[in-house]
């Protein structure tokens, strides 16, 4: 299939590793130049050095805090100057740490909204203007199953990517006429990081084997198994592409089945 993305400018955050750098680099590998961000330096270059010596693509990284609207500006300066434009975001952030309602103050909540619906806002609004001069453009939200199935222990992640959702649906409307589609892009069980932390919690919880977690959660999944991160990649190329011209406005689960809701 061709995907249409030879010669597009993806902005790509949070992209050192996990789902962001799996996004990054499916969405390289059919053609895109990328503009790249994590927190940590020395990371997002070595992710860019392999994004750059597996696809030959143009990959600028910075280091930069998806919570600090300074940060933002400045990845964002550097890469309108870079590119000259923007066609496809995937805003995609951390997870905030896990933990029952009564286990967080007003500084934890604050810390949530900065990190998890803030970024979503701010990157889109600066890159909405420069893909309607385009003539359209991709937005993708990276949130979490968790919109259509709240996950025990993570009410920050649950409350703050249900706003991200809301906010996607609503942008959606409003963006269309310009051609610019919006969706949500939802992770199950893949393999990641942030998952493998989650399932050492629960064995600590628990009592049980990281092992027998995971054979547990495997059990749940009518696919068998943990996705794996470029699954979810693939998913962020196709809706990424021209095939993907009528679809906004959506959640796209990426969960082996594992979440089981009508809408």
């Amino acid at each position: 299939m061709d995907t249409g993305l030879k010669g597009k400018v993806a902005i790509v955050t949070a992209a050192s590793r996990g789902l962001g750098f799996a996004s990054a680099m499916g969405l390289a590998r059919e053609g895109c130049d990328l503009a790249i961000c994590s927190r940590d330096e020395a990371a997002i270059t070595e992710a860019a050095a392999a994004i750059a010596q597996a696809t030959g693509q143009q990959v600028l990284a910075m280091p930069a805090d998806l919570s600090s609207p300074t940060d933002i500006d400045q990845f964002l300066r550097a890469t309108f100057a870079r590119y000259g434009g923007v066609d496809i975001l995937v805003s995609n952030t951390g997870g905030p740490p896990p933990g029952l309602f009564m286990d967080f103050d007003d500084a934890a909540w604050q810390g949530a909204f900065d990190a998890l619906l803030m970024p979503a806002v701010r990157l889109s609004r600066a890159v909405i203007p420069a893909m309607r001069e385009r003539g359209g453009g991709r937005i993708l939200y990276v949130t979490s199953g968790a919109v259509k199935q709240p996950i025990p222990n993570l009410v920050l992640s649950n409350s703050l990517r249900a706003a991200v959702t809301g906010m996607m649906k609503t942008l959606s409307a409003q963006v269309g006429p310009w051609g610019i589609t919006v969706n949500c892009v939802a992770p199950g069980r893949v393999a990641t990081d942030r998952v493998e932390s989650l399932d050492q919690l629960a064995a600590q919880q628990s009592g049980k084997t990281v092992a027998e977690i995971e054979a547990d959660w495997a059990k749940r999944i009518p696919a068998g198994r943990y996705g794996d991160p470029e699954e979810f990649g693939a998913t962020v190329v196709f809706l990424a592409s021209r095939a993907a011209s009528y679809i906004t406005g959506s959640t796209i689960m990426v969960d082996g089945g594992l979440i089981n809701t009508l809408l």
